[in-house]
């Protein structure tokens, strides 16, 4: 943080203009996953809740959604992103000390706090832990708050996983249970092997006392809440998290529609009851 006295409550001229935020650090999490701590230079945004996500804007390639995985002191945000096009291979290249532009915070929330005196299970796959990790924290910083917390987390092999070391300390607290399962194994790899839906499908669950939390790709998030579905959780209690070319984040331009929805307004997390209908669809 500069010495620089920054601002709450933005007064920026138009809700499409970005906030500057300067990128403090970069870790580099896997070949193509980057984790940035963007601090606040003029204004500080409303701090977002678990399962919300900011628009990112690299300066001169344009902006995208992505999910918010962390908080830190003084406004800070810490954003996962994935080089998988333009805009996300600029934002994973700013180096520390660069500046981004940013807006949110946007959509609706894990609403972890609902979940309160319930067992969880959290389901990741691939860069959907990012998202998923406030969760994971929020219910650790809150333990005596819930029943069993469960994280199951896959990849398609040991070294794309994200936050290794912080998976590598979550596998050592008694406080939560952690499977992590690889598609592809190696030589060396001593934990699961298979899709996340295999250790969920082995799970011994009490369905009317769980709420389950998802994100990853579509089929991922389809057979998990399948095998959630089949051991008796309700639809209303399995979250998934849908994030399906949102472009503006304030519900204006409608290239995040699905269905009746509006994704950057009504998600990106909602019930599978709601979810389930829509994800008939193949992903666009």
């Amino acid at each position: 943080m500069t010495d620089m006295a920054v601002r709450s409550a933005p007064q920026q001229a138009s809700a499409m203009a970005p906030v500057p935020y300067r990128v403090r650090s970069r870790a580099v999490e896997n070949h193509d996953s980057v984790t940035l701590h963007l601090e606040p230079t003029e204004i500080v945004l409303a701090s977002p809740a678990p399962g919300q996500f900011m628009m990112l804007h690299a300066f001169g390639v344009g902006e995208i959604a992505i999910s918010v995985c962390g908080l830190g002191p003084a406004g800070e945000l810490i954003h996962t992103i994935r080089s998988v096009g333009a805009v996300s291979a600029a934002l994973c290249a700013a180096e520390p000390g660069s500046v981004v532009g940013v807006r949110g915070p946007y959509g609706t929330t894990w609403g972890l706090e609902s979940a309160a005196g319930r067992d969880l299970v959290i389901v990741a796959g691939g860069v959907g832990l990012a998202p998923l990790r406030p969760v994971v924290t929020g219910a650790l910083e809150h333990r005596d708050g819930y029943g069993r917390v469960i994280l199951i987390a896959g990849a398609r092999s040991e070294s794309e996983f994200l936050y290794s070391a912080e998976l590598a300390a979550w596998q050592q607290d008694p406080r939560l249970e952690v499977h992590q399962t690889v598609d592809v194994p190696i030589h060396g790899w001593v934990g699961e092997t298979g899709f996340v839906t295999e250790p969920l499908r082995r799970l011994s669950l009490e369905p009317d006392r769980t709420t389950a939390f998802l994100c990853g790709p579509e089929p991922m998030m389809r057979h998990g809440a399948a095998a959630l579905l089949k051991k008796g959780v309700a639809a209303q209690d399995i979250r998934v998290s849908l994030e399906r070319n949102m472009q503006c984040g304030l519900a204006w331009c409608g290239h995040c529609q699905l269905g009746p929805l509006l994704l950057c307004r009504d998600g990106p997390v909602v019930g599978y009851d709601v979810a389930a209908p829509l994800l008939e669809s193949e992903e666009l």
